[in-house]
């Protein structure tokens, strides 16, 4: 079972995604965006698998939750630097947990 103490080494923040690129070299759709997480944490990149719920256009100006003290990964040529928060529709694909649009980004999730 998992403690209070380890939700809380998590740090999961509010993000604007600014820029949205196909990522064909992805073994599974999906789009390599571009996330404006504020002034502390700044500009960070994430590949997400939402092409089944989510347009290139959808998905610009949106704000989303990440997860940014996780360590960068490689996605083939591509380093993911944040993990963008989501849950499966009825269908297993990813649905994108957004927080109210009147949080501030860069807010932490608490």
């Amino acid at each position: 079972m998992a403690a209070i103490e380890d939700f809380e080494k998590l740090d999961i923040r509010v993000g604007k995604v600014i820029e949205v690129d196909d990522f064909p070299e992805a073994r599974k759709p999906a789009y390599k965006l571009t996330i404006d997480l504020g002034n502390e944490i700044g500009l960070k990149r994430s590949s997400a698998q939402l092409v089944e719920n989510y347009t290139i256009n959808d998905l610009r100006g949106k704000q989303v939750l990440c997860v940014v003290n996780f360590p960068p990964r490689n996605i083939g040529p591509f380093v993911s630097e944040v993990l963008t928060i989501g849950v499966p529709d009825e269908n297993g694909d990813c649905i994108l947990v957004q927080p109210d649009q009147s949080v501030p980004v860069g807010g932490r999730l608490y």
